[in-house]
């Protein structure tokens, strides 16, 4: 697996910053003349190579290198394909509708396609993607810096060599794997990867995590990793974001303090004994729905993503199950019925249990229940109640209806 992390350019002179945003600028014009060339060489559906003739490259008034030209060119070109990537999908399956003879799709389709067409990339700014050509670092220096970065061939001759300090990070996986070549360089960081080896438990624990706004993760082993973040729960910075104009440095800081309390409450979750984790498979929630700012600010995929990451860096399984019904099933008796939830609270109506909702959400998703199909789910058997047993004998149904 491979895991990234920066590493600030601010211990530099100016000088040095001044050259590195320099050559970024510089980068950034070439950049944007061979993303102009290809949109106008290469039409939406054509292959575009990955590495572009000389007889292209050279078309570029610079001074740039012939290496640097090079790099340049190649993320000039994924940057178009990323672009033109969704499009060409979309046409893909407009054709396969109109062969098939679905006609009212194809139609809708169609209509989807017109109203968001593509438009060329416009480059604001641009991170190089640079290899090992035009790289050089060394983490063990003798000086009073912890390491420093050397860049050549960019043209003209040009070296600059930037001084880094090294953080907790950096160190954690410098030993648990080995650095990769390439970086990506900023006017302010770098990025660099580490390809590690990903470790697997062999013996530990099943949780079933359930992730909500009132309480960002509600584990069923009881481990709580708390409500409050410095005062702030989900839900309040979620409204944060909500009242901060997108685009503005406000909504910036808001996002940020969003990620950073998605990080604080997953690293209190006892991660030492745990196996495998299980977590709700949510895919398109809100695709053809109309919602708030305030819904929309809950960004359920960074909290899955997050898990799913630490997981795979703890050597943790993950496994993703069907949501349905998990709130409202009696993780004591199996008991499923709409009226078991009330609010944050779940009282189930046979056996009398009580408990957190989303606590007993995460004990329903931690047990190898057998998924509820949409066919059962369109007959709505939560009207009248069912029994959803997570083990069966012989000859008996998994879902029991009241009759």
């Amino acid at each position: 697996m491979i895991r990234s992390t920066t590493l600030t350019l601010k211990y530099a002179n100016s000088g040095k910053r001044e050259q590195v945003c320099g050559i970024l600028d510089e980068y950034k014009r070439v950049a944007q003349f061979f993303v102009d060339l290809l949109w106008e060489r290469y039409a939406v559906g054509e292959k575009i190579p990955a590495l572009l003739p000389k007889s292209v490259t050279s078309k570029a008034e610079t001074w740039l290198s012939a290496r640097m030209l090079q790099a340049c060119a190649k993320q000039a070109g994924g940057i178009v394909r990323g672009c033109r990537r969704k499009h060409e999908k979309r046409l893909f399956m407009l054709a396969k509708l109109e062969k098939e003879g679905m006609t009212r799709k194809a139609r809708k389709l169609a209509a989807i396609i017109r109203k968001n067409p593509i438009s060329k990339p416009v480059l604001d700014d641009v991170e190089a993607e640079l290899d090992a050509r035009f790289v050089d670092i060394e983490l063990n220096s003798n000086t009073s810096f912890d390491g420093w970065l050397t860049l050549s061939s960019i043209g003209e001759k040009r070296k600059v060599a930037v001084p880094l300090r090294l953080h907790k990070h950096i160190n954690e996986l410098r030993e648990q794997g080995k650095m990769l070549n390439g970086i990506r360089l900023g006017r302010k960081s770098i990025s660099v990867s580490f390809e590690l080896e990903p470790p697997v438990k062999a013996e530990g624990r099943t949780v079933g995590i359930d992730v909500g706004m009132n309480r960002a993760f509600s584990c069923s082993d009881g481990t709580d990793p708390g409500k409050w973040c410095n005062g702030h729960t989900v839900k309040s910075v979620c409204e944060r974001v909500a009242r901060r104009k997108r685009g503005s440095k406000g909504h910036e800081r808001a996002c940020r303090h969003r990620k950073n309390m998605i990080g604080y409450f997953k690293n209190r979750i006892d991660w030492s004994s745990i196996a495998r984790i299980r977590i709700e498979k949510i895919r398109h929630l809100r695709t053809g729905r109309r919602r708030s700012r305030y819904l929309d600010s809950f960004v359920y995929r960074d909290f899955f993503g997050s898990l799913k990451s630490t997981a795979e860096r703890r050597g943790v399984l993950v496994e993703e199950v069907a949501p349905a019904y998990t709130s409202q099933r009696c993780s004591c008796c199996g008991w499923t019925r709409k009226r078991n939830r009330k609010g944050r609270r779940f009282e189930c109506g046979v056996c009398g249990y009580a408990a957190d909702a989303d606590f007993n959400a995460s004990l329903n998703i931690s047990l190898d229940l057998r998924p509820i199909g949409a066919g059962e789910r369109l007959k709505r058997p939560n009207l009248a109640g069912f029994y959803w047993r997570e083990r069966c004998n012989s000859g008996q149904e998994p879902v029991v209806p009241v009759v």
